[in-house]
């Protein structure tokens, strides 16, 4: 009976000393430089679990053995913490490293950049076209309600949580900018300056010139002068879906629609397009000028008047400018 006890015991130990061996030996493995001998992606899908994303990690050569991968991921209790995405996997990485990325969410970043204003409709037409974002757009988000800027997203991203960062931005963007508004502005609330950042927008792609743009606008409504920017007319006719791809036709100039601010007395109701910071903060703290009128130089600039006598002689300019132009095509 001594015999058994003391050979039951032998063995036991014997059964320990080896488990002890194979852990020691599988923590190596897990530890070691992997067999991934170039750099690669491995995506990991929305919902997959341990199994699912060892088996994709051993396909594409950066693990050598998916169960043993399962094993440290199972003993470290990082198995339920895995996060879906792409993954940029270096060279010789080891399991344990590349486990870390995986709880960590470092996933690859791709930029998606929507320029100022950009009309809510052109915006969901680039998140439409992503190839690494995920989900339907039920519908446009309201207009200027999306914060222009480069936006960082990784693969499996939905393009609505996309949308809904932009507006969190610009709300952000102009709670900040009303709350530093000049005392004396001619708006009532941060709506119209949403509306009035986007006319000014629209109006001159020279950034220097927006708070000098901004000013002509103010010191109109402050007179009660119709705006009469063009912009707005062509937001008339195509509502934000694209550019109108030629001039504006008299007529235009004279249809009545909810934003022809040659028809309208003061402000439009809504945004024509997405203003950025700059044209926001111009608007809020506009110069203090005696301009009430402009129009393009031929330098990619504008041509600033306070009579409209000076502002028809800069008009006869621009004609000119336009003659000349036509005739060297």
């Amino acid at each position: 009976m001594r015999h058994l006890a003391a050979n039951m015991l032998s063995i036991l130990i014997v059964a320990g000393l080896v488990l002890v061996a194979v852990i020691a030996y599988g923590e190596r493995q897990f530890r070691a430089p992997g067999p991934l001998e170039a750099e690669t992606t491995v995506v990991i899908p929305r919902g997959a679990g341990l199994r699912e994303a060892s088996e994709r990690l051993e396909e594409a050569g950066a693990v050598a053995d998916a169960m043993l991968f399962r094993l440290g991921a199972n003993y470290s209790g990082a198995a339920t913490r895995l996060r879906f995405g792409e993954y940029r996997i270096e060279a010789g990485a080891s399991m344990a490293s590349i486990l870390d990325q995986l709880v960590s969410g470092d996933t690859v970043s791709y930029r998606v950049t929507v320029a100022e204003g950009l009309s809510s409709w052109e915006v969901v037409e680039i998140l439409r076209a992503s190839e690494v974002l995920e989900g339907e757009i039920e519908a446009v988000p309201a207009e200027g309600s999306l914060a222009p800027d480069t936006y960082f997203v990784s693969r499996g991203d939905t393009r609505t949580d996309v949308i809904r960062r932009m507006e969190a931005a610009q709300t952000a963007i102009l709670a900040e900018a009303w709350e530093a508004r000049a005392a004396d502005l001619p708006l009532a609330s941060p709506e119209e300056v949403l509306v009035l950042a986007s006319i000014v927008e629209k109006e001159t792609g020279v950034a220097s010139e927006r708070p000098q743009v901004a000013s002509v606008f103010v010191n109109r409504l402050r007179r009660g002068m119709p705006l009469q920017s063009d912009p707005t007319v062509i937001y008339g006719i195509t509502e934000g879906k694209g550019p109108l791809g030629r001039g504006i036709r008299a007529s235009e100039l004279r249809a009545r629609t909810p934003w022809n601010t040659y028809v309208i007395p003061a402000l439009p109701p809504t945004p024509i397009a997405n203003p950025g910071r700059d044209a926001i903060r111009a608007v809020v703290n506009p110069l203090s000028t005696t301009f009430f009128y402009f129009v393009a130089d031929g330098t990619g600039g504008h041509a600033f008047a306070e009579t409209l006598t000076e502002h028809n002689r800069n008009v006869a300019r621009w004609r000119e400018i336009e003659r000349a132009r036509s005739n060297n095509q």
